[in-house]
Formats: C-alpha cells, structure tokens, sequence
C-alpha cells in the first residue's frame, strides 16, 4: 500500500474542491490518499491536509493560517518544508523546524518537504545526502506521524523527473537514516507513477500539477499496484 497525495498549491477553489473530493470518494483503493488544498478551499474531510500553517494557535500574522483555523475543520495532517516555501517564500531551516515542532506536539501527520538543487545534483549523491541532512536539522526523525516527501527543487514543475536510477539512489541513502515512510516528488506523472512507485524505499509519491485534474488523478492511484 502506497501514500499518493496531491498538491494543489494555489490552484482550485471552494467549489472545485468539494467536486474533485466528491469524485475522488467514488474510487475503491486500498492506497492511503491525501488531498492538501489552499487555505480557502479546507473543509472536514478525513483525506484533507493543510499547506501550511503559522507555529501558532493564533494572533498577529497577516495572511497566515493558524492552528485555530486549521482544526475548525479537524483537520491533523499538514505540508511543512515545501521547497517553494524555502525558495520564493524564503523560509528559514529554524523557522521551518519551528513549524514542524509546533505541529508534532500537536500530533499532525507531517508531510516534510526536502530536496536539492540542480547544482548541487550535478556534484554527485554525497553532497546530495549531505545537502539533504541539513534540511533536516532540528527535525525528529523518530517522530510516528512524520512522512519525508524528497522532491528535487530541479524536478519540481519542471515536467522532468529524477531518474529511476537516481530516485532509487537516493531513497536507498535516505533509508540508511529514516525508517519512517519516505515519498517522491517531482514531476510525478501518469505515464511515470507506476514505475516510480515500484522503486525499493519508495512508499508513494506527492504530486503536483498531474494531480490538479480529477480524472487524471483518478487514473494515476488505479496505475499503482497494491503490493
């Protein structure tokens, strides 16, 4: 059994929302599925996760999204890490480690986002690692609820995905450090999903734009083997 989950980053509203949910419940998978929608579309669905989310109950935080807010749909799952929260957002490694203190005690299911540049791809799988462990500072590994996503920065909406032979490198690496569930991301699309999905160390996959189109989605979990 796998962990597919989409991203709709900032895309789908309210109403499209509860559409793809409403057909998204018509499938019969034995997959874990989770769905992360923009703050505007949350809504009490047990597959449901938020983005993102402040380190805090509430308060002063223009345009932010508090615990508050988040549970008023009971919600326990959220995104941290992502690398478009790193890179355009500049978030922080001590911020982003904050968050996922913040949310661990408050026992979420954390999705935590890593991954590296292309520059750094290019200088070879140590100085990935290397690069890798830093985005996991002050991160509890031993923590039950925690999922790792690695998702190459280079990878991400590019329409190019990491090698079979380097998404297998990497979550053999990986694996040498983490027992919790490790996911891909990247350029996940219809016609990669299974294969991808059939890689050792490879527990799912957290996919962005191929995900956005309900049938297309739809499609992709039926081409995941149930192992």
């Amino acid at each position: 059994m796998k962990t597919i989950a989409s991203n709709f980053k900032m895309n789908h509203t309210r109403k499209s929302t509860a559409e793809f949910l409403d057909k998204l419940s018509s499938i019969d998978t034995s997959h874990t599925i989770r769905v992360y929608p923009p703050a505007t579309a949350l809504c009490e669905n047990e597959i449901v996760g938020a983005q993102n989310g402040y380190p805090a109950n509430s308060g002063s935080f223009t345009g932010e999204i508090g615990l508050e807010q988040i549970k008023e749909f009971n919600i326990d799952k959220i995104l941290i890490g992502h690398s478009e929260r790193r890179n355009i957002l500049n978030e922080s490694q001590q911020f982003i480690s904050k968050k996922f203190e913040f949310y661990k005690n408050e026992n979420f299911e954390i999705i935590y986002c890593i991954g590296e540049p292309l520059e750094v791809r290019e200088k070879g799988i140590d100085e990935v690692i290397k690069y890798l462990k830093t985005q996991l500072n002050n991160i509890d590994l031993e923590y039950d609820r925690l999922i790792i996503a690695y998702e190459p920065v280079w990878a991400i909406g590019t329409g190019v995905s990491a090698t079979i032979k380097e998404i297998k490198e990497t979550h053999s690496e990986l694996r040498k450090f983490i027992k919790n569930k490790i996911l891909y991301g990247g350029s996940v699309k219809l016609n990669n999903i299974a294969e991808i999905c059939n890689i050792e160390n490879v527990d799912g996959v957290l996919v962005g734009t191929a995900s956005w189109d309900i049938d297309n989605f739809i499609n992709m979990i039926k081409e995941v083997k149930t192992q």
